[in-house]
């Protein structure tokens, strides 16, 4: 397994380093970032490695927002997982390569309770419960550019089973339900701010809902499904939130059954039957993975409807969406789990297809590797 480049970033630099910098340094200070901002992450290790100039460029967060800053923006994706308890792993498509996530410190905050993860910037957040302490929540943070978890700040309202998404470098959370035995259900929301690891309360939903999914789409929140109170029924409406008016706005009929707009207003479904809707967005479309039917489906903005477009990876099973991830990865569709059974052991599996406009998904695989683990979380990161 191949090292991040963020643990190369944090060693020692030979002496001689400190002795003479490379020519290319005595650039005018505007230049250089913009320079490097150009390299592929998979080169950050040995630009690092060159001396302490490069080294602190590599680890400024500056020069991510550099990146994410240019005219198409240059930002590369990572998939992060987690199989076993406190243990991540990553996976590089651009260099095509396995990276190493240091495992996070034992905590059984995160061994008996829902956990919940999301990427925002150069972050990966996640979730769990402080034991023994009614409605307290506990948050790790792990950084690309010191490659190490730390401690975060607690949210104003402690919450699981929430829905979130990141853009850029804020997060919302939405939704969710209380750490305490009764589990009250909550419409009220939070934004994160990755410069200054502050959690800021904003206006809550229209309706409380828990289990739901969430995704940004054309620079707006929104939030899909989910459990009311009161109720075992899937709620079929959605709401966006405006960051600039700072306004929710409710979508009825957001999660159709069919791909036609037929159907039901509410689905039965038991809290701890199925997973939440399993959604993703590339280039500001909406998919949707229909695990019963292992379709995918396309939201239709003007119409609120929803078409397939396709079909899932080959599986045994899906187990009900439990295991699997579905995510966006740059222009690409991802999913990652258990593979198919094949002869000997069982592998870990990363399918991916690019959407295309009136054309069938066609699923590859990115990459594969032995594995028995259950996929508990996944996020990917782009930076």
């Amino acid at each position: 397994m191949l090292e991040a480049p963020s643990d190369l970033v944090s060693r020692d630099l030979p002496s001689s380093c400190e002795v003479e910098s490379p020519p290319v340094t005595t650039l005018d200070k505007d230049a250089l970032p913009n320079c490097i901002a150009h390299c592929s992450l998979s080169d950050f290790p040995s630009i690092a490695s060159t001396d302490r100039t490069f080294r602190s460029l590599i680890k400024d967060k500056d020069l991510y927002r550099l990146r994410r800053a240019k005219a198409k923006g240059i930002v590369e994706h990572w998939i992060y997982f987690t199989g076993r308890e406190m243990e991540w792993e990553a996976y590089d498509p651009n260099g095509d390569r396995w990276l190493r996530v240091p495992k996070m410190t034992l905590n059984e905050c995160f061994m008996c309770s829902d956990k919940e993860s999301l990427s925002v910037g150069t972050e990966l957040l996640m979730f769990g419960k402080q034991m023994n302490t009614p409605r307290s929540n506990v948050i790790y943070k792990y950084s690309v550019l010191t490659h190490a978890w730390t401690s975060g700040k607690q949210m104003n309202t402690p919450r699981c089973l929430f829905g979130s998404a990141s853009l850029g470098e804020v997060a919302v959370v939405a939704g969710g339900c209380e750490y305490d035995r009764c589990g009250k259900i909550l419409n009220s929301a939070e934004i994160y701010s990755l410069e200054s690891g502050e959690w800021t309360a904003i206006t809550s939903m229209n309706k409380a809902r828990k289990m739901c999914s969430s995704v940004f789409m054309d620079g707006s929140f929104y939030v899909i499904g989910g459990i009311g109170e009161g109720s075992s029924k899937m709620l079929m409406c959605g709401e966006v939130y405006d960051l600039k008016k700072k306004t929710w706005t409710l979508i009825p009929n957001m999660l159709q059954q069919g791909s036609n707009g037929g159907g039901d207003q509410a689905k039965e479904v038991s809290s701890g039957s199925g997973a939440r809707p399993v959604v993703a967005v590339v280039k500001d479309e909406l998919y949707a993975a229909d695990y019963a039917q292992q379709e995918v489906r396309k939201y239709d903005k003007r119409r609120n409807v929803w078409n397939k477009v396709g079909n899932l990876p080959e599986r045994d099973s899906w187990m009900n969406g439990w295991g699997m991830a579905f995510r966006a990865c740059g222009d690409k569709l991802v999913v990652v789990g258990i593979g198919p059974r094949g002869v000997g052991r069982r592998t870990i599996e990363i399918n991916a297809c690019v959407p295309r406009e009136g054309k069938s998904l066609h699923w590859r695989v990115l990459a594969s590797k032995p594995s028995e683990s259950f996929v508990y979380n996944c996020v990917v990161m782009g930076c």
